[in-house]
């Protein structure tokens, strides 16, 4: 079962679900859901092993940051892949997990967002893969809204997150074993 806002929103501020959610988001949600922001764009180098039981990402440099008062952009060339960061962070419950749809106006635009799951008992910020799939570059401002996450109720017992990416960290530092 889809969440709707009215019980999102006594999430937010009973148990702090979402934190840092926009005054829109906060005072006029649209849909089932919220919408996350751009707050770091991260480009990727260096190389990459994804292994039984090892893994190691490539290295990350930021290129920009959302800054308060200060409108940062970046122009993504066509074909240039990045890793996105989002401005609020969730406190994920043992009987939520959560799921991403792309704004429309990202693919009108060329603009292809990969994403994953949520799983119950995350904390942090969340990271995705942006990519210019279309023809034309793309001026993308940092807070602009990239994503709507929709909160999952789950049934059930579930175990939960207990992987390496808690807290928002996009890469790793070296090879490491898989929890």
């Amino acid at each position: 079962m889809i969440l709707g806002t009215d019980i999102l929103l006594k999430l937010v501020k009973e148990q702090n679900l979402v934190e840092n959610l926009s005054e829109r988001e906060l005072t006029n949600p649209e849909g089932a859901g919220f919408d996350l922001r751009i707050g770091e764009l991260f480009k990727i180098k260096g190389n990459a092993f994804l292994g039984v039981t090892e893994r190691q990402t490539p290295d990350i440099e930021s290129i920009v940051r959302f800054e308060n008062g200060n409108i940062q952009s970046h122009i993504i060339q066509p074909g240039e892949f990045y890793l996105a960061k989002t401005i609020e962070k969730v406190n994920t419950p043992q009987n939520i997990t959560i799921n991403f749809k792309p704004r429309t106006t990202t693919f009108r635009s060329g603009l292809h967002i990969r994403t994953g799951n949520v799983a119950p008992g995350y904390k942090g910020e969340l990271i995705f893969g942006i990519k210019n799939d279309g023809p034309v570059p793309v001026t993308l401002e940092m807070g602009a809204r990239i994503v709507h996450a929709q909160f999952h109720l789950v049934e059930g017992d579930v175990n939960s997150y207990r992987g390496q990416w808690q807290g928002g960290r996009v890469t790793t530092e070296g090879k490491e074993k898989q929890v």
